[in-house]
């Protein structure tokens, strides 16, 4: 019986390192090949990328023909509401406050009653007053009578002309005297007729400044308030640099207003108010008034409008946005928002040249309209100038496919993608067709 052994045969040993010799030799040779295929493929793949551009169509990018047109110009600032007449209720008389006769915040008319002062005390006033008007009026007939019964014996010169002249002197003391007491019993009543206490305006009241049993003098005479908010004022500031603008454009026919200025210097602008919560106000107004100065506070003009407030929406002391519309820009030449892009000298745009080249094109600006920049310089009528495609089309000189943009009429920036553009005719304006801007306008 033989013994086993870990030993290998020399036979078995050398067929062992046959193979591994195999096995270092096959991974010997994929390990430099492979290297070589993958620079390989890499290198097709490179010849591939670079010759696809030249098979590549032109990318497609959205245009627009600018065409002048007459703009809707909006302006927009800060305002404030307040009352279109304030008030404070004050008591004339003193007194003791007997009783407040309306709910603190509801709606009153001119001439209701709001408070009760303690009438006692002046309808005393009143009866002594009467009283002695009695015995005035009593002296005045006695002296009336006394002048006529004289009046014939002085011509028949029974009595002295003395006489006659006293007389005549009493019976005018009688009247003076009458007077006097009659305008004390006149100012008894108008006292007695300010215990109650009455609205001077129509509109809502305020909290009562005094509880019932309190004393109320003229030098402490506060009651409440009322406020009139039908119709409501909203006041703001125009900055002066606005001002003289829109004037100098009023002057030149470049901006044209819905009517007239009025005689106080109000520009005739529609008002809308834009609420807190971003909500528009349903009712449109009118600006009323402009101040001739520029107020040093503010460094603008105050401004005023009117707006109708019939259920009564809107409180005084509101902060509102103030939306002045119906001015409208001649002759004007606009292009979208997005359209217009920051370049190292400034503000431009890309144009689309006759044969869809990009080009460069600086622009001057003068603010913006319902979504578009208004142009002043840097393009004409005609001009196609790039929207929408920025990232693949960015290049000068590159050659695009233009496809043109139907603006909406009011609608400013929104904007819907037409048809594929036609090709600019020969004298470098485009051809139009029912897709192009200026059919939509």
């Amino acid at each position: 019986m033989r013994a086993s052994s870990n030993i290998p045969s020399p036979r078995t040993s050398f067929t062992h390192n046959a193979a591994h010799f195999s096995l270092y030799r096959v991974l010997g040779v994929a390990s430099i090949s492979l290297p070589l295929l993958l620079l390989s493929a890499c290198g097709k793949q490179d010849g591939a990328a670079n010759a696809a551009p030249g098979n590549m169509p032109p990318p497609e990018v959205n245009i627009v023909t600018v065409q002048a047109r007459n703009l809707a110009m909006n302006f927009e600032y800060v305002g404030q509401t307040a009352g279109s007449s304030e008030t404070e209720v004050r008591a004339r008389i003193s007194g003791i406050l007997e009783s407040r006769l309306y709910e603190e915040g509801s709606k009153v008319k001119a001439g209701a009653v709001l408070f009760q002062i303690d009438p006692g005390t002046y309808q005393t006033q009143l009866a002594s007053a009467e009283a002695a008007a009695g015995v005035s009026e009593a002296k005045l007939n006695q002296a009336k009578r006394e002048f006529a019964r004289l009046a014939p014996l002085v011509a028949e010169k029974a009595i002295s002309q003395k006489e006659f002249d006293d007389a005549k002197s009493v019976l005018e003391s009688a009247e003076a005297g009458y007077k006097q007491v009659r305008a004390q019993v006149n100012e008894a009543k108008l006292n007695l007729g300010y215990t109650k206490v009455v609205a001077p305006i129509s509109g809502v009241t305020g909290i009562a400044s005094k509880s019932n049993g309190s004393l109320v003098t003229p030098a402490d005479s506060l009651l409440t308030t009322i406020v009139q908010t039908d119709p409501v004022y909203v006041n703001f500031s125009i900055p002066e640099t606005d001002f003289l603008k829109v004037s100098q454009e009023l002057g030149s026919g470049k901006l044209a207003l819905p009517g007239k200025r009025a005689n106080n210097g109000s520009l005739a602008f529609d008002v809308k108010l834009k609420l807190a919560d971003g909500s528009v106000y349903p009712t449109n107004g009118k600006m009323n008034f402009v101040s001739e100065r520029v107020n040093p506070a503010t460094g603008g003009f105050d401004a005023r409008a009117q707006i109708p407030n019939p259920d009564g929406n809107l409180r005084p002391g509101q902060f509102v946005r103030v939306l002045l519309n119906g001015a409208t820009r001649t002759a004007a030449t606009a292009v979208p928002q997005r359209a217009v892009i920051d370049g190292p000298m400034g503000k431009m745009v890309f144009t689309v040249s006759p044969d869809n080249k990009l080009a460069p094109r600086p622009v001057e600006l003068d603010g913006w309209s319902n979504g578009e920049w208004i142009v002043t310089k840097g393009l004409q009528s005609g001009d196609r100038v790039l929207v929408d495609g920025f990232i693949k089309a960015h290049t000068p000189g590159m050659t695009v496919t233009p496809v043109a943009l139907v603006v909406k009429a009011g609608q400013g920036a929104e904007v819907t993608a037409g048809a594929p553009a036609a090709p600019a005719t020969s004298n470098n304006k485009p051809a139009v067709d029912a897709a192009s801007p200026k059919a939509a306008h």
